[in-house]
């Protein structure tokens, strides 16, 4: 049979002190004297007393927990970064909920409505759509404090943190180009930014026009980095190198290059923009019998346990995930307690990891 729940009702009586005293004891607001203090606790600590985190919320204005959506929690990006909302949390004597969008908007607003009703103090969201998303704009309107990691909402001015996307991208693809490359495939995820065209994209940012590469999701940015560093080589874009993965898998992104990999005239080199893309390309590449970098050069956006271990090693654009994580609930501490001012967007800069998986396309002499 199961126990039933201690109330704060029966911890009071006992101790001998008025509802609302034991309430301020164990929900740590309020004052209350030393000796009255201990005797609470005491007593709450001999009955087992656990307390209800909703029903000190309604007394005090918070539950000292912060909500997370997460875009992919069996991802090895949102893990780390996950682990460092975790230290930030506890560091502070708070605790989270976690919830998991699987990069759809439809779960999103279902994880944005499950967190407002379990009266979270504040958000920390990666977003689906970085173009609308009107449910996260429903509760910033709402007052809820809330810092975006890793994606921007255009028109949402809110609190997020970032790593710079474009001159990384740009940095590692210029790599490939000094090595001698002329034909670099690009391997990303560009699906769910329904509203952005790929043939109008190429022709802004890869002419160094105005499409405003802020506003635009990670892989766009990364895109936007790829093609600054043909465009810094005075290089022309072949759009048949630009393998346009239709969601965020890995073994879509398998498919997409093998088949690029198969084509007669297949690239010298391959730049992955995040882990999965890497993920789906490296089995490609095994796939089709190629070797890294002997019979193609890669480099790939995001750095995963496995890169290290192939080979001499893969290079990779390393993301700070944990400092990520870190740096988000540090802003958002800050906003639930009162802070004001502008939205900040903080970004923060990868590091270049450098393992040997770049070498002079094949048939180049080295002499």
């Amino acid at each position: 049979m199961k126990a039933a729940k201690v109330t704060i009702v029966e911890v009071a009586a006992k101790a001998g002190v008025s509802v609302a005293t034991a309430s301020r004891v164990l929900g740590n607001y309020g004052y209350a004297g030393a000796k009255t203090k201990e005797r609470v606790e005491a007593v709450a600590s001999e009955l087992g007393y656990r307390p209800n985190k909703l029903a000190r919320g309604l007394i005090t204005g918070q539950t000292r927990t912060i909500g997370v959506i997460a875009g992919d929690i069996s991802s090895p990006f949102y893990a780390a970064v996950l682990r460092g909302i975790s230290d930030g949390v506890e560091a502070r004597g708070m605790s989270m909920l976690i919830t998991n969008s699987d990069e759809t908007v439809a779960r999103e607003i279902a994880a944005t409505k499950l967190l407002r009703e379990n009266q979270v103090d504040g958000l920390i969201v990666s977003p689906c759509d970085v173009m609308d998303s009107p449910h996260l704009k429903e509760a910033a309107a709402a007052g809820i404090p809330m810092v975006l990691i890793d994606r921007k909402v255009t028109g949402l001015q809110i609190d997020s943190v970032s790593v710079e996307n474009i001159e990384s991208s740009r940095d590692g693809v210029a790599r490939l180009l000094w090595a001698g490359h002329r034909r670099i495939g690009v391997v990303a995820e560009l699906g769910r930014t329904a509203s952005q065209d790929l043939p109008k994209f190429l022709a802004s940012a890869g002419q160094g026009g105005r499409t405003n590469l802020n506003a635009v999701s990670t892989s766009w940015q990364r895109l936007g980095g790829y093609l600054a560093a043909h465009r810094d080589a005075q290089l022309e874009i072949d759009p048949a190198l630009i393998v346009h993965v239709g969601e965020h898998s890995a073994s879509a992104a398998q498919q997409s290059v093998r088949a690029l990999l198969e084509t007669p005239d297949r690239p010298t080199a391959l730049f992955c923009a995040d882990g999965l893309m890497s993920s789906g390309a490296m089995a490609a590449i095994v796939a089709c019998g190629l070797s890294v970098p002997d019979d193609l050069s890669l480099v790939c956006f995001d750095d995963l346990d496995w890169m290290a271990f192939v080979g001499s090693g893969i290079d990779a654009i390393a993301q700070p995930r944990r400092r990520l994580g870190k740096a988000a609930t540090a802003l958002l501490i800050a906003r639930i307690k009162g802070a004001k001012g502008r939205a900040r967007n903080l970004k923060l800069r990868p590091r270049y990891l450098s393992r040997g998986s770049i070498a002079p396309p094949p048939g180049t002499s080295t002499a």
